[in-house]
């Protein structure tokens, strides 16, 4: 079965669609994800981030601080009546050696009434899919956990590249739902303004996590110091019905991550937070397409490129590719907006090597079709003249001559008659095959062009349609190859029919006309003139076995042949006489 163009984009298309199922180019969706689908847009000033930052690390000293410290920020927070005041750092044990100052935050925890503190979970190194199931668990100490308003897990699940782009809502631990810190603080602030929500309303995937649509870069959201806030030098009712978020705001911290909108600069986990609060806040809740109906895209967008490349030129149909994957990206960014994440780093890698491999396919295709015409054209006209066809296209079947200096050679079997008489049919084809390859094979060695069989004789040119410095010289050459081939198929033919054969040769150079020479239904690649007659008179005049050239031959080839003078003959259509050579060896 032939191979065709349908088969290899079918081929490609599966091999995309087993690729999706598997995952095996998610960094390259994810590349498409962030680069046209994330769009920063204005931040919620209704959430504000107190920084642990490098001047509050100097103000109060290395970390950990004495939790009076934090006490005193609850305090203070709690004074300006905010919505939900959430510390993104951990309070996994009492102190060993300062329980006054467990006690203060404690009391202030508790008489915020509105302090959401973070917990964190260890999972095994391999998860399946389904609700998560923690190993352990890192929360705040007893009587800090009773005293907060509510606790969520602040994990942090990034992707093969190590970009944080989903949420994890909540995993499982000895059976109880532990909820992400962001929905924890996003539940709290909605409750106050009087609206209930549920977690039915998140796209959650196979391991329960939504994905974030981040709104703000690196430092986008208002971020106060913590000494600010400490001094006096902001109020505290400026934070009055806000969400607060506490928590790192210096590399030393480690607590920072690669997000979409700049992978190369980390965004602190605090501000990961805001990100999602807000996301949620506003509604954008992105629904990735199950994978049937990524596939679904890619076979539509596979049949396109098939239907333009079958249709069109390479050069519209490559750009009529740039143009669908130009509309599948601005489709997606459209369908993220409306909360659908298509999988386009599929279709348009899919779309590229589509490409690539259309033009190596019709490479190929032509290769083997230029093979193809030239081992079954070349059996009946001469190489050259088919290359130069498939070279020139339309204009080499043009009909039309070129004036040019040739060699012609003809060559004929002498004794092929009475050889007919004492054999078969069959027997004879055979015999005539033989002689005839011995003729090309001995003209092609050469690099003469084989003009055409008449029968039992044949004809060359040299010179045409490549140019040969030497042609005389090259069709002598030839010539002398065909009696010495000869001379094993005749003794051949001696032990098989007691009667052998030999070649009749005559060489003439001079002028004239070659090319396509006929009709436009039917032509023949060919020269003519008076130097093809010449040649044609000086073989019918050679005996069996006796290679004749003329004059002209003679002149450009004699000091490197041994050739005997015949004198002068008379031929058909010519007047004047033309002296003859025998060639009998080349020096």
């Amino acid at each position: 079965m032939k191979i065709k163009l349908m088969h290899i984009l079918a081929i490609l298309t599966a091999l995309s669609i087993f690729l999706l199922y598997r995952g095996t180019l998610d960094r390259m969706d994810y590349y498409f994800q962030d680069r046209f689908m994330q769009k920063e847009s204005a931040v919620d000033t209704r959430i504000a981030i107190i920084a642990i930052d490098d001047e509050s690390v100097k103000d109060f000293g290395s970390w950990p601080w004495n939790r009076n410290v934090h006490a005193q920020l609850v305090d203070t927070l709690a004074a300006g009546d905010p919505a939900v005041i959430a510390f993104d750092v951990t309070f996994p044990a009492p102190s060993a050696d300062d329980m006054e100052g467990d006690r203060a935050l404690i009391d202030a925890v508790a008489n915020a009434g509105n302090v959401v503190m973070p917990v964190y979970g260890t999972f095994a190194s391999s998860a399946t899919k389904g609700a998560l199931e923690a190993l352990s668990i890192s929360e705040p100490f007893p009587a800090l956990k009773e005293a907060a308003a509510a606790v969520g897990h602040i994990n942090t699940i990034p992707d093969r590249d190590r970009v944080v782009r989903n949420s994890l809502y909540s995993f499982m631990m000895e059976g109880q739902q532990v909820e992400s810190f962001s929905w924890v603080i996003y539940r709290m602030f909605m409750e106050r303004s009087g609206e209930s929500v549920d977690a039915s309303m998140l796209p959650l995937d196979d391991f329960g996590r939504f994905h974030i649509s981040y709104t703000g870069k690196p430092f986008a959201y208002e971020t106060i110091s913590y000494s600010a806030v400490m001094s006096g030098e902001v109020p505290a009712d400026y934070f009055k019905d806000r969400i607060v978020l506490i928590g790192p705001y210096a590399t030393g911290f480690k607590d920072d991550y690669l997000t979409p909108l700049q992978v190369k600069s980390p965004m602190y986990g605090v501000e990961i937070h805001a990100n999602i609060i807000q996301a949620l806040l506003d509604k954008h809740l992105n629904e990735t397409l199950d994978w049937k109906w990524n596939a679904l895209f890619l076979f539509i967008a596979s049949a396109f490129a098939y239907f333009l490349f079958r249709r069109w030129n390479m050069f519209i149909s490559f750009m009529s590719v740039a143009v669908i994957i130009g509309v599948f990206i601005l489709g997606s960014s459209l369908l993220y907006k409306q909360g659908i994440i298509i999988s386009i780093g599929y279709v348009v890698p899919l779309l590229i090597v589509s490409c690539i491999v259309v033009v190596g396919f019709h490479y190929v295709e032509e290769l083997f079709e230029r093979r193809r015409v030239t081992d079954i054209f070349g059996r009946y006209v001469a190489p050259e003249v088919v290359n130069q066809i498939l070279r020139n296209g339309e204009e080499g079947l043009k009909l039309g001559g070129t004036r040019r200096e040739l060699t012609v050679l003809f060559v004929d079997i002498r004794g092929f008659t009475p050889l007919s008489e004492r054999a078969e049919p069959e027997e004879i084809v055979e015999i005539l095959n033989e002689y005839l390859d011995l003729a090309a094979n001995c003209i092609f060695k050469f690099d003469g062009t084989l003009d055409k069989f008449i029968g039992d004789a044949a004809m060359a040119i040299f010179n045409a349609p490549l140019l040969l410095e030497d042609h005389p010289m090259r069709a002598v050459e030839a010539a002398w190859a065909m009696k010495e081939g000869s001379a094993d198929l005749e003794r051949k033919l001696i032990e098989r029919f007691g009667f052998g054969v030999k070649f009749g040769l005559g060489i003439h150079t001079g002028p004239a006309v070659f090319g396509n020479i006929g009709s436009k239904s039917r032509m023949d690649y060919t020269a003519i003139g008076d130097t093809v007659n010449t040649a044609a008179r000086l073989e019918s005049n050679a005996k069996p076995g006796q290679i004749v050239i003329s004059e002209a031959v003679y002149t450009y080839v004699k000091d490197r042949i041994h050739a005997n003078g015949l004198g002068e003959i008379k031929v058909k259509g010519k007047e004047q006489g033309i002296t003859i050579y025998e060639l009998e060896g080349i020096k």
